[in-house]
């Protein structure tokens, strides 16, 4: 019976992999030797891609990818970097255990790697267990409960990078500049520029540098749920890359607008922790998160059309994604633990099990951006000239719950009571009838 069991499974998933590879009326080897070719790549020289940084979307990213082109090992190669030494909890080894004997197929893999025995002495206390280590072996420690493929992991920088023909941004924003300018390094006698999905200069054209995002959430794109994201930038780039990326399971379009599309990943973050908030201290009213998202809308559209020169709507994807991040994911998590007590501010914003909560920062970045003195608007009441900031009532709040803590989590339903009465349509018909965008205002440290 098991046998039988087996076979069948077997033959489903030999199945789904005959459909994947047509995917397009491409089938997988097609599709890579397309894009190599684009990249003048020479018949022994394999397609490298990095993903720096381990979290649950670049890990997701790499492991997407090994199961699609890994068999290809003389044409593909993929590997991912984290930092050494970052130990695992106790109870997450254990917790890890659990996941382990519950999943047949995860458990059969590892026993035939000889790796399974690790897992037994972490859970009996008898070893530590590192996050590099079990990310050889699938197990990404933002996301245990939803084991991945085994992946190349490399702990050194230099080895992992220096001779990637696409790097994949993985990082929080707090250390993707610092990283970056480390990778730099080891590129400065190279003869071709290699290109760079997420945001980050580096040295790098704006040409070779792509945003990729879209309304999903890491384990469920990976557990073959149905999603779609944009990958932006520039054509040359961008439509290659659409039709390489594109799964059955996971569409990818294109897109030119890479400044909104950045701009708006990062704010995202920042109002889904409002969100969780308002979700918490209203025991999850409809109304009162409604009320949220007409407001934080309203301001991040205000923004977006201060730092770019004509942006996209909000509507379709970018509107999905922002959407499907209030609702679900770290940073909303964040926001209702901490409206709930559960966590505190003293415990940072990198929080086990989760990882860093990139929305914690982008408070701060987008507050001291808005702030800048040599920018002003015309205040729709009071007629004077006031920094941008004045005209974001949640970002302001969240500043002052999450920065310098001035206040409670209980701020923000007050932030929702507009005093003045205007519709947030007043602050979108502000930023749409003035000359706001700001050429120089990204480039600034």
């Amino acid at each position: 019976m098991l046998l039988k069991k087996m076979v069948g499974s077997i033959e489903a998933k030999s199945l789904l992999s005959k459909c994947s590879a047509q995917h397009n009326g491409l089938n997988l080897e097609d599709k890579l030797d397309e894009f190599r070719r684009l990249l003048g790549k020479s018949d022994k020289d394999p397609l490298r891609i990095v993903s720096v940084g381990a979290g649950a979307w670049g890990s997701v990213f790499a492991a997407l990818l090994q199961e699609s082109y890994g068999g290809f090992r003389e044409k593909f190669q993929i590997r991912i970097w984290r930092r050494p030494g970052r130990a695992v909890s106790r109870s997450t080894a254990e917790h890890l255990f659990e996941v382990i004997n519950s999943r047949e197929d995860v458990l059969r893999r590892l026993i035939r790697r000889c790796a399974y025995l690790k897992y037994v002495e972490a859970r009996l206390g008898d070893r530590t267990l590192y996050a590099d280590e079990i990310l050889k072996d699938g197990f990404c420690l933002n996301m245990v409960d939803t084991p991945l493929c085994p992946l190349k992991v490399v702990t050194n920088l230099q080895e992992a990078a220096w001779d990637a023909d696409i790097v994949v941004n993985g990082l929080p924003s707090t250390e993707t500049r610092q990283v970056f300018e480390e990778i730099s390094k080891y590129w400065k006698e190279r003869i071709t520029v290699p290109i760079i999905i997420s945001l980050s200069k580096a040295g790098v054209p704006i040409e070779n540098v792509l945003y990729l995002g879209g309304p999903n959430i890491a384990a469920e794109i990976y557990n073959k749920e149905y999603a779609n994201a944009r990958i932006c930038g520039a054509e040359k780039w961008r439509k290659p890359l659409a039709k390489f990326l594109r799964q059955p399971h996971f569409i990818v379009w294109d897109n030119s607008d890479l400044v909104t599309h950045e701009v708006m990943g990062g704010l995202k973050n920042v109002y889904a922790i409002g969100a969780g908030m308002v979700a918490a201290l209203t025991n999850e009213s409809a109304t009162s998160k409604s009320v949220y998202f007409a407001h934080c809308t309203s301001e991040m559209i205000f923004i977006t059309h201060l730092l770019a020169e004509e942006p996209e709507k909000l509507a379709g994807p970018l509107l999905a994604d922002t959407y499907v991040t209030l609702l679900k994911g770290r940073n909303a998590w964040y926001g209702q633990m901490l409206a709930k007590g559960e966590i505190n501010r003293d415990m940072g914003d990198s929080i086990s099990g989760k990882g860093m909560i990139q929305g914690v920062s982008a408070v701060g970045a987008f507050y001291q951006l808005l702030s800048q003195s040599s920018l002003s608007i015309l205040h729709s009441e009071e007629k004077k000239p006031v920094a941008p900031v004045e005209s974001c009532p949640i970002l302001k709040t969240l500043y002052k719950i999450l920065i310098t803590r001035e206040q409670s989590t209980q701020a923000i339903l007050q932030a929702l009571r507009d005093e003045t009465l205007n519709d947030p349509r007043d602050r979108i018909e502000i930023a749409q009838s003035h000359a706001f965008y700001r050429p120089s205002l990204l480039d600034q440290p």
